[in-house]
């Protein structure tokens, strides 16, 4: 018996050193991801959104290969700190290709598909906007809000289906983002050139204004009409 504790007892280190070389390195990976994340959620108070994307990319590569949840929340993130960074056009792309990966996996999270999908068509919208604004013809921006007014639809008619009050209110929020979507689409370029900027385009180019002939000259900005508001706008970070 005493023999047996022992030999325990000199095995101790040995132990350590394989949980240090084996297990214990992704523990230190994920230590290092959190503190990333951490960091990244300073700079985001602080309103330094760019900052913010830079330490979400440097969480998810230092995060080991695991949970695809953890990686799609990280990516997630990421994508809206870039849309209040002038990287809208950036987000929007990374969000469509995430979308697809999170419907493609067999275990994701779908709380997290539906948030997804969500600033998804916050990132349309906010393009649509960025497209006209910089007077594309309708056949380039169309596209671009019916996408996002199917997602907001879909959203809206999967929260009718489930019941609770909270479910009630998160359906008025997407019905509202919905009806908005679909006054940006009709609006005049009149009208919504009297309108504030949204933050989310701000700085922004949609990488379509450089093409020969798409430009237009600004018309002189009308008053705003009584139904020409868009109404509350999703924010990209859900309703």
């Amino acid at each position: 018996m005493r023999l047996f504790l022992i030999l325990c007892w000199l095995s101790l280190p040995l132990l350590a050193w394989a949980y240090h070389v084996g297990p214990g390195q992704d523990q230190l990976a994920i230590d290092d991801a959190n503190a990333m994340i951490r960091l990244a959620a300073v700079s985001e108070t602080d309103g330094d959104y760019a900052a913010a994307t830079d330490h979400y990319a440097d969480a998810l590569a230092k995060l080991p290969e695991g949970d695809a949840n953890d990686r799609f929340a990280i990516q997630l993130a990421m994508a809206k700190t870039q849309m209040n960074s002038g990287k809208l056009p950036e987000a929007r792309v990374a969000l469509e290709g995430l979308l697809d990966a999170m419907e493609a996996a067999e275990d994701c999270d779908p709380s997290l598909i539906v948030e997804t999908r969500n600033t998804l068509a916050s990132s349309q919208y906010y393009m649509t906007w960025l497209m006209r604004l910089e007077g594309l013809p309708a056949e380039e921006w169309e596209p671009e809000i019916e996408a996002s007014r199917q997602h907001y639809r879909m959203l809206a008619e999967t929260t009718r289906r489930q019941e609770g009050e909270q479910d009630a209110e998160q359906f008025a929020a997407y019905q509202q983002d919905l009806e908005s979507a679909i006054r940006l689409a009709r609006m005049d370029l009149s009208e919504l050139q009297a309108l504030k900027i949204p933050t989310q385009c701000k700085g922004c180019c949609s990488g379509q204004c450089d093409k020969p002939g798409k430009k237009q000259s600004k018309k002189p900005g009308k008053k705003k009409g009584a139904g020409s508001n868009l109404g509350p706008l999703p924010d990209g970070s859900g309703s």
